[in-house]
Parts: structure tokens; sequence; C-alpha cells
């Protein structure tokens, strides 16, 4: 049996810092860790880490090159057997729905064909907002799964629903779908 295939996207929230836990623990279960960091993702946390963690190439702006013969946002997408947003900012929930791909990880997202899963971070006041829960309806109906978030402390000192989930249940989460 193959090797489970992941490209684990992180957007810019202070939440990027677990997403390597995240690439850690699914990386010790035997799964190909590609990580794409956006350029939000990198005010927060660099590269470096995750390929230590991954010991893979981590994938940026800076690298969207061609990757055999094909543009790294297309063979990043053939190559997934599944795509992870973690953190998820609204942002990247309002360009998804809304098929804008002004990066490497939103090229991916809409050239993709694998299952694509969302877990949100943001504040509680952004989750709630009309137009983010309108673009969470929408994906949803397009087959995007989300998982989170859920309720407690945030970043910004506001309690509420907005946190990512723990990294040890988005682990659970991903490997009973690539592994089932």
């Amino acid at each position: 049996m193959p090797t489970p295939r992941l490209v684990l996207g992180v957007t810019g929230s202070i939440a990027a810092y677990r997403a390597a836990e995240l690439a850690s623990a699914l990386t010790k279960e035997g799964i190909e860790v590609d990580v794409v960091l956006t350029d939000g993702a990198l005010r927060f946390i660099t590269p470096l880490t995750f390929a230590a963690l991954t010991r893979r190439e981590v994938y940026t702006r800076d690298n969207d090159d061609l990757r055999d013969g094909q543009p790294t946002h297309i063979s990043l997408a053939d190559r997934a057997d599944l795509v992870l947003i973690a953190p998820a900012t609204a942002h990247l929930i309002a360009q998804l729905a809304h098929g804008l791909a002004p990066d490497l990880l939103t090229s991916l997202l809409l050239a993709t064909a694998a299952p694509v899963v969302v877990a949100p971070a943001m504040n509680g006041k952004m989750w709630h907002h009309p137009a983010t829960q309108d673009n969470v309806a929408l994906l949803r109906k397009r087959g995007v799964s989300f998982i989170g978030p859920e309720a407690g402390l945030l970043a910004c000192g506001y309690e509420g629903l907005g946190r990512l989930w723990p990294v040890p249940e988005i682990a659970r989460e991903i490997l009973s779908r690539l592994k089932p």
C-alpha cells in the first residue's frame, strides 16, 4: 500500500505554531506531509521548522516553479490524497469559497481533486460573522469538511468559538481519513 500523502496548508494565524506539532505527529504516523506556507504564515513560523519535522521540502511562493514538468501547485494537487488547511483564517476560507487563487496554496486548492479539510482558527466575532458563515456553508455544500473550531480563550484575549481544535484530535481525524 502506498504511503498516504497529505498537503498541509498553513495560513497567517497565531495558531500556525500548532501546525508544526501537527506536521510532526502525522509524519511520525507514516504520512508524507508536504507543507505549503502562505505569506501570512511566514510572519509566524519558518519553513525550516516544518522541513526539520517532516524531513521534506516546504513550499512557499519562493519555490512555486516547475516540478516533474508541471507547475508546483499542479504537481502537489495531483499527488495529494488529502489537503488539510490548519490553521485556516477567515481570509483563506473566503478565497476558497470564491475561487480566488492569488498564491500557491489557493491555486493548489482549486487544482486538486483530493478531499479538502479545513481547521479554522480566528477571533470568535470573525467566525460568527455572516460572511464567514456563508462561506463555510458554501464550502460544505461543495464537499469541503470542517474540523472545529472549538471554544476557549483566544489569542486576542476574548473567550469564544474560534480556537484551532487540539492537535491530537485533528491528527486522529486526518489519520482516520488517510488510514481507514
